[in-house]
């Protein structure tokens, strides 16, 4: 049996679901960014599977490869980015207030 593009995009969305559901249900910090990147990574897995799958983009008549491959290669940077961003302000709000249950962090309200 052949591996289609509807094979891919179950998977796709089976990841982002389960990184969904990381992202909303836990209590700890570190689990919610463990969701995002869970989601960034399903979208990653959907744009190479439409990059392979799909149409041929052409730019003057020439065709354009690894269209999805660089979007998703974007995309690991800039979760890269959001990682350490997101690590270096847990550490932070864990060293003032030793705790990283977002539930118990009210920096931000009044």
């Amino acid at each position: 049996m052949p591996v289609t593009l509807n094979h891919f995009l179950v998977v796709s969305a089976m990841l982002f679901c389960i990184g969904l559901y990381g992202a909303l249900a836990k209590r700890n910090a570190v689990a919610i960014l463990m969701g995002i990147e869970l989601m960034f990574n399903a979208v990653n897995v959907a744009l190479v599977a439409f990059s392979r799958f799909g149409p041929v983009s052409t730019v003057a008549g020439q065709p354009v490869p690894l269209t999805g491959q660089a979007f998703a290669i974007f995309i690991l940077t800039v979760a890269a980015a959001e990682a350490a961003l997101g690590l270096g302000i847990i550490l932070a709000i864990y060293r003032r207030r030793e705790t990283i249950d977002p539930d118990r962090l009210n920096l931000l309200k009044w």
